[in-house]
């Protein structure tokens, strides 16, 4: 992904585009650095306190040595490159993040490596490469400032004897003007030697850099070119050449290598090489992937790469620049073939302090200070945060996100392939291979544990990223330093890898073999491994998209259209991919497709067809197409299991090869026509160019610029042709940054211009993009719950599934995390909501005391009751609903109670009532945010809550069915039919509630619980009242009610039975409308109600009125009424309409089987429910029944099946019908079934006993086969009219012909319809 922009257009294919010096600029002298007055007006503003008060630059608590100072560009060259404006203020800030940094002669003095790089706005990347050094301060005037300011700070801090006593603030360590990560021993050694700065006594030096600017991040090739460099200006010796002619030559004579082909230039002493991956091959990737793993371990780095690809904010922290590079580089270039589309700043200056506040995903590395505790660095929000430490190997993770598919077997390959390379895959250990030379920055230190000097010794030994010695003794070590010829022969052996204790025996320039040196042969190895990792990663996403191109959607006729109505278009067909896959994958897929960057993934696919493809794009499709092509995808089509890389070998050939035979040799470094004398050679000191020569490349004499130039003029002419079958590149621009803008208003902060002002615009671009993230988000959730319902109600396709909603809802919690973490005056505890949230609780409970204490207390919101009577109403409160959360034990952490509140919320549709509730509270508002917050933004706020408020008109469960194992109490109220007098009764009844996760078991109730309410007219009505407190039992399915049939009034009418959930607020109403007890309707003491989520109030407020469709419930009164004939009145369903009924159902329990397991619900509603099996072969059973006789009870139609069984169990019948062996056993079948169901120890009454053989007979695929039984049964005669449709032969076969379609699937029962049942 790095060289995507190199090959772009009109650019000139230069290797180099800017050599740069940075450092201090005599003239101006020492200038209080402005970057550290914002940083502290920064700080000051974070902690609330007024910023226009803070310090202005000048800390004279510091040491002066320690001070952040001014640095400057002192030249860059050439002035400019029209296709890569050169921008000043950026390049000093990440060449010198910290400033200028003075020492004296005690103090470690190390050159050291860094990298950075600057993105520009449309997306493109230029990296820079700098090498840092220190050069004695010649400038008497400037050695008497620091000897002032070293009086002056003496003078403020009498008592501080050490230099090293800075503030110890959280961030400080960005405007920390001394490394002392760098020189770990520094400060112990400055303040024994000399306390401090005296002129008169002490060498005062300051840093300067050396910086190269390319269009492809050669990391190698750049530091060994700076090092060469530096190594010509410190030599005893001057360089072959001047100092230009080595600059021109890389800025003006070398070309980048072509695709495919390496390319040798030549340095100040030694050739070097560098190559470029093929078409076909990865893009380049020149930083050490193998010390990323070796400083985090591979597990850490898998969950890191994890974190990016779902888009969190991963904060990098380390001592070390270049190790903040390397791993941010390390892992975004193993996103391939996706790109990284957020912030990215790997190094994150002082006064860019305030992107932490960013309420995006972004990926930054914060400098950290030796000695800083990670507890003091207060981060404005850690809900979504993954917090890497660099230096202590380790990494903090944010709760609850899904794990990348086959992560163990992906750890393993990847451990294998770093074991081949003598690398270690647990974090912190250093390489056991090759020595790492001067030359590849930022080899691993290792940390021991013991003294404070020896781990300060240890560290000077082993930092490589200072290029320091790697491993000789102390002694060597103080010889070094005195010893200037030594010093050479020193730097000479860490270039070539080789040993001090080994010098003697080894001749020349360390060759190793293959006339390569040591140098060469570890970049080598650096580049192979490099290849190699990012192979098994690539591997694992060409495996796991291999079909993608399948689900792409092409739907707008050209790119101007399609840009145009981007937001609207639906690119991809989420839920057939999701479908498609393996089910371990789900979870992180159904994340990973919802993300920016595989949003622009698709997008460069569609807009593939229009123009030529994006680099990364047609390397994976070029993959994807040869893995068909050998069938690779075809048997493991759905599979889970892993396949290993297969291509590590040839990948790793390629480099091997590239770099064993030299494509292309750059024109050598030659005298330029430059004056003499100018730029005089004086050691140490690094001489003022010549700008002249610089500015301006060669003549167009040599090969080189003249093909460039052919090559271009070729290409001039080629746009010119192409412009207008185009769209003006303009135009696409723009159209592509408004479709991609979602969620990442800015890609890059601009580093220029950094005023308050500036500060605050950038505030209110954040505070616009996270509103329009709200907009689609709620958008999103609304058209996929709905289309969902659609579904439900008959139309067209579904295309969600449980998965995705959780998916979208856990989005929905990360965004209100990021909006309520914008602006935050203190940050306290991991999730800012929830703080809110506590912050009003206390007040809001400070407030009830009072009131409390008070003689008038005003009356507390509630809702109003939802069911009609018996129900008392349940109050919506948002701190009811933080103690609900607060009680629940299994939650451990403040992140888990935000999302767990946030859940219950949007499942009681109160989400956007009881956020503005919250924001009501101004006054705690104002106190917790500043004044750019987006919570301090009133417009936005009400748009904000208008959005959630349309949440309002879906049905979510999203609190219920995620949170499975906690305690619920629950409020079961029994309702007799209020007509009749004897509505109540003496017995002790029962309730068994059951629901899609369990049951509550049979709970009786106490008789003294009779409540009696007044209606609007004052009637009074008594209903019996019970709470109980049991596990999560998911959406209610069936209630059983029954009682011991006890007292004198043992009959009992009941009405319907409610029951509410006192958390979540449903409420299910379960209808009976029959009688329980003895002698009276079927003989009944219990029955299995159907529930049904009651529907709010209408006068309920307005925004909860819109729901779902209902589901269905048991069978109410006037059916049962009209089916059994109870005195004959009431409606009688035609045979069409009870045929059709049949239909239905029947249908209803195949399209729930056709649905995703985890998206069914309940089979118990549409086999007992109002239009379910059994209800409607109650209707076909009823049709021409002579139930109803003159003076005799009511016939039930379990009669006539209990009459039928009887028949044929007597002797004689059953001997005629065995010699018919298949009907004998069906009747034997019948037989046993209805007697199991006669003998079981519940009084389920005649009406329960048909309703359980019709379930029981459709669970084992037995009701086709009872059917002709039961039709040639002499019994019919006597009981069925001539009519009815029992006795219609050709109705009978025609109902047998649909039952036979419930034989493909697999019916389970519902245990509270089966208990007891002994077969």
């Amino acid at each position: 992904m790095s060289g995507t922009n190199a090959a772009s257009g009109a650019a000139p294919c230069r290797f180099a585009h800017y050599f740069v010096i940075c450092g201090i600029d005599t003239e101006t002298g020492l200038e209080p650095d402005e970057l550290a007055a914002l940083y502290q007006w920064l700080e000051a503003d974070r902690q609330g306190k007024d910023p226009d008060t803070a310090a202005t630059g000048e800390n004279f608590e510091q040491s002066p040595l320690k001070r952040t100072f001014k640095s400057k560009v002192l030249a860059h060259y050439p002035e400019n490159v029209e296709w890569n404006p050169f921008d000043q203020d950026a390049v000093n800030m990440l060449c010198m993040p910290k400033g200028l940094s003075f020492r004296t002669q005690a103090d470690s003095r190390e050159p050291q490596f860094h990298s950075f790089l600057i993105t520009r706005e449309d997306g493109s990347r230029t990296y820079g490469f700098v090498h840092t050094f220190y050069e004695e301060v010649t400038s008497p005037q400037i050695c008497s400032a620091m000897q002032t300011l070293y009086q002056m700070h003496q003078a403020e801090n009498p008592s501080s004897d050490s230099p090293s006593s800075s503030s110890s603030s959280s961030m400080d360590s960005l405007a920390s003007s001394l490394d002392e990560a760098d020189s770990p021993s520094s400060s112990s050694c400055r303040s024994a030697a000399c306390g401090g700065y005296d002129a008169s006594r002490d060498t005062l030096f300051v840093s300067k850099a050396l910086c190269l600017i390319t269009p492809m991040p050669f990391m190698h090739a750049c530091c060994r070119f700076l090092s060469q460099v530096h190594r010509a200006v410190t030599a005893a010796s001057p360089p072959p050449l001047p100092l230009e002619s080595y600059v021109h030559n890389i800025l003006y004579e070398v070309p980048l290598p072509p695709p495919g082909r390496s390319l040798k230039f030549h340095g100040v002493y030694e050739p070097i090489v560098c190559q470029r991956p093929g078409p076909g091959e990865l893009p380049l990737a020149d930083f050490p992937l193998g010390q990323t793993f070796t400083l985090l371990g591979v597990e850490n780095l898998v969950q890191l790469f994890n974190c990016t690809l779902l888009e969190m904010q991963i904060l990098l922290y380390s001592q070390d620049y270049q190790r903040l590079m390397t791993v941010a580089e390390g892992i975004t270039t193993l996103l391939f073939p996706f790109q990284w589309q957020h912030v990215y700043v790997p190094i994150l200056p002082a006064s860019l302090l305030h992107f932490l506040d960013a309420p995006v995903p972004y990926l930054m590395g914060l400098q950290s200070k030796e000695g800083t505790d990670r507890s003091k660095l207060e981060l404005p929000q850690e809900a979504n945060l993954c917090f890497v430490d660099i230096d202590n190997h380790c990494i903090e993770l944010p709760e609850d996100f899904p794990q990348f598919p086959n992560k163990p077997e992906l750890i393993q390959e990847l451990s294998e392939v770093l074991l081949r390379y003598g690398i270690s895959p647990v974090g912190g250990a250093p390489p056991t291979s090759v020595p790492t030379s001067t030359t590849t920055p930022g080899s691993v230190s290792t940390r021991h544990p013991g003294l404070k000097s020896q781990q300060a010794l240890r560290e000077l030994e082993d930092d490589g990223r200072n290029g320091n010695l790697g491993g000789e003794q102390l002694a060597v070590l103080e010889l070094l330093q005195g010893n200037a010829t030594l010093e050479r022969l020193q730097a000479l052996a860490k270039r070539t890898g080789v040993r001090v204790e080994a010098l003697r025996g080894v001749g020349g320039e360390g060759e190793a073999q293959g006339g390569r040196t040591a140098v060469e042969e570890e970049e080598l190895r650096n580049a192979k491994l490099n290849v190699q990792l990012r192979e098994v990663v690539a591997s694992r996403f060409t495996m796991m998209f291999a079909d993608y191109e399948a689900f792409v959607i092409h739907s707008a006729p050209d790119l101007e259209s399609w840009l145009t109505n981007r937001e609207q278009m639906h690119n991809f067909d989420k839920a057939s991919f999701l479908s498609d896959q393996p089910e371990p994958y789900l979870p992180f897929l159904s994340h990973f497709i919802e993300t920016q960057m595989f949003a622009t993934f698709i997008d460069n696919k569609i807009m593939s067809q229009w123009e030529e493809k994006e680099p990364l794009l047609r390397v994976f499709d070029g993959r994807i197409d040869k893995a068909r092509l050998y069938n690779v995808r075809a048997p493991s089509l759905r599979s889970s299991n892993y396949q290993r890389c297969t291509i590590l070998k040839e990948s790793a050939q390629a480099i091997e090869q590239r770099l064993m035979k030299i494509d292309h040799t750059a024109i050598h470094p030659h005298l330029l026509d430059m004056k003499i004398g100018q730029g005089k050679y004086e050691q140490g000191f690094f001489p003022k160019l010549q700008s002249d020569v610089l500015s301006v490349g060669p003549t167009n004499n040599n090969r080189w610029s003249n093909r460039t130039a052919t090559a271009q003029r070729r290409k001039d002419r080629h746009r010119q042709q192409t412009e207008h079958l185009t769209l003006d590149n303009d135009l696409k621009e723009k159209y592509m940054q408004e479709a991609r803008i979602l969620g990442k208003n800015l890609r890059q902060p601009k580093l220029s211009d950094l005023s308050p002002a500036v500060i605050a615009q950038t505030n209110w671009k954040f505070v616009e993009g996270l509103l329009k993230e709200c907009r689609m988000k709620t958008k999103r959730m609304l058209v996929e719950k709905m289309g969902r319902e659609a579904v439900e109600l008959g139309h067209g396709e579904a295309n969600i599934t449980g998965l995705e909603e959780n998916t979208l809802i856990a989005s929905l919690c990360d965004l209100l995390e990021r909006i309520w973490s914008h602006g935050l005056q203190v940050k306290q505890g991991k999730s800012a909501l929830w703080s809110h949230l506590l912050h009003y609780q206390a007040r809001e409970e400070k407030l009830e005391q009072q009131q409390a204490e008070s003689p008038v207390s005003s009356c507390p919101e509630r809702r109003k009751s939802e069911s009609s009577i018996g129900m008392p109403s349940l109050r919506a409160s948002v701190i009811q609903d933080m103690r609900h959360i607060q009680s629940m034990g299994e939650i451990k952490t403040d992140v888990g109670r935000a999302r767990a509140w946030i859940r219950l919320s949007l499942e009681k549709k109160l989400l956007s009532q009881h956020l503005k509730r919250l924001l009501s509270r101004q006054a705690l508002t104002k106190k917790l945010y500043k004044r750019y917050a987006f919570l301090r933004c009133e417009e936005e706020k009400e748009q904000f809550l208008f959005h959630l408020l349309s949440l309002n008109t879906v049905d979510y469960f999203c609190f219920t069915s995620v949170f499975t194992t906690i305690m619920i109490p629950y409020r079961a109220v029994i309702i007799p039919i209020k007509k009749l007098s004897n509505a109540m009764t003496t017995s002790n009844p029962w309730v068994c509630v059951s629901g899609e996760l369990g049951d509550s078991g049979v709970r009786q109730i106490t008789k003294n619980v009779l409540e009696m309410t007044f209606d609007s007219a004052f009637r009074p009505h008594t209903h019996i009242d019970a709470m109980f407190k049991c596990q999560n039992l998911g959406k209610l399915t069936t209630v059983q009610l029954g009682h011991d049939n006890s007292g004198l009034l043992a009959k009992w009418l009941v009405d319907c039975v409610m029951v509410r959930n006192e958390i979540t607020g449903h409420t299910y109403k379960f209808p009976c409308g029959r009688w329980l007890g003895k002698g009276v309707d079927d003989g009944s003491l219990e029955r299995v109600l159907i529930g049904e989520l009651a529907l709010p109030n209408a006068d309920e407020d307005c925004g909860r009125g819109c729901r779902t469709p209902d589901m269905q419930h048991s069978p109410g009164q006037t059916r049962r009424v009209s089916i059994t004939s109870m005195g004959g009145r009431g409606y009688k369903p035609t045979s069409a309409q009870i045929q059709e009924a049949i239909g239905e159902a029947v249908n209803s329990i195949c399209k729930h089987f056709h649905k995703p397991e985890k998206e069914r619900g309940s089979l118990t509603i549409l086999l007992c429910g109002e239009v379910g099996l059994v209800g409607a072969l109650e209707q076909f059973f009823h049709n021409g029944f002579k139930s109803a006789r003159l003076f005799q009870k009511t016939v039930f139609v379990w009669d006539f099946v209990e009459k039928a069984v009887a028949y044929m169990e007597s002797a004689d019948q059953m001997g005629d019908m065995q010699e018919t062996a298949p009907l004998g056993l069906t009747c034997v079948s019948l037989c046993h079934y209805v007697s199991a169901i006669n003998s079981s120890p519940r009084n389920i009454g005649k009406d329960g006993k048909f309703q359980l053989l019709v379930c029981l007979g459709a669970r084992d695929r037995l009701l086709i086969q009872w059917l002709p039984l039961l039709v040639e049964c002499p019994v019919i005669q006597r009981m069925y009219e001539e009519s009815a449709l029992l006795r219609d032969r050709t109705t009978v076969n025609d109902l047998i012909a649909v039952l036979q379609t419930l034989h493909d699937f697999p019916i389970t029962l519902e245990a509270s319809l089966v208990k007891g049942i002994d077969l």
